[in-house]
């Protein structure tokens, strides 16, 4: 048979559906709501991603964007690693070294009754767009994954002033305003309180700003590192002002 001639074409299969993000816009009225009722209720955390979800669109694309630019970021980008099955992984976490990241994330999780699949099923009411097949929803994802990673690293607890501190620092590496607009409204509610709330809260924002870009990590390494000589290579500096206050008035600046 005759190459030239040969009219054979195989057969075309059926390429999935393309799967787009909507257009990010901000949406100012239901951040607010939403501050208002996680103000009231530190723990009602749907509330947080209801704030993310209205005001973080365009960070995502912006930290994926900026994940590409560094050493190591196109093979992270290119093997896209979900980090919550991994964190969900009891026996992976049993391993890790004593006195590493990951040994102090693996306590500070089970000490709370916390678990990545449980943040993320939170973030998934009422969001499909969460789980979509997309590198920016995939970082935004990594985002979320890594928040109780940041609470060990930072030295920030779940506490009221903890969680405000935290999210100060997260607007810092992300540039998402939901972590801002959460940072100010715990500033405002601590304003005219005896202990230096604000000022805490706006140290975890110049803490956040800087240190390294933790976005930018690789987390399975990172989570077997030492943890004091992560913080030196990652310049997370000690938190002086939320350690200055004292553990029974800290849940009195909530976030």
């Amino acid at each position: 048979m005759s190459l030239a001639t040969d009219s054979y074409a195989p057969p075309m299969s059926k390429a999935p559906a393309p799967q787009r993000l909507p257009k990010p816009r901000l949406q100012w009225g239901a951040a607010l709501k939403a501050l208002r009722r996680l103000l009231a209720d530190k723990e009602d955390t749907f509330q947080v991603f209801e704030i993310m979800r209205a005001l973080n669109g365009k960070s995502s694309a912006w930290g994926y964007h900026r994940l590409l630019e560094t050493p190591q970021g196109g093979r992270i980008a290119y093997e896209r690693v979900e980090l919550e099955p991994r964190l969900m992984d009891d026996a992976w976490l049993d391993s890790l070294p004593l006195g590493s990241v990951g040994h102090a994330y693996r306590d500070f999780i089970r000490s709370e009754q916390l678990t990545a699949q449980g943040l993320a099923q939170i973030s998934q009411e009422g969001a499909k767009v969460v789980t979509v097949a997309h590198p920016y929803a995939w970082f935004g994802r990594r985002t979320r994954d890594v928040h109780d990673i940041w609470h060990v690293l930072s030295g920030y607890h779940r506490d009221g002033l903890g969680e405000a501190c935290l999210v100060a620092f997260s607007y810092a590496q992300t540039r998402g305003l939901g972590w801002a607009l959460i940072a100010v409204g715990g500033a405002l509610r601590g304003r005219k309180a005896r202990h230096p709330y604000a000022r805490a809260i706006w140290q975890g924002y110049q803490r956040g700003k800087a240190a390294a870009w933790l976005l930018g990590e690789d987390y399975e390494r990172l989570l077997a590192e030492p943890l004091d000589a992560a913080r030196r290579r990652l310049n997370i500096t000690p938190p002086t002002i939320y350690d200055s206050i004292p553990l029974e008035a800290r849940n009195e600046a909530k976030a």
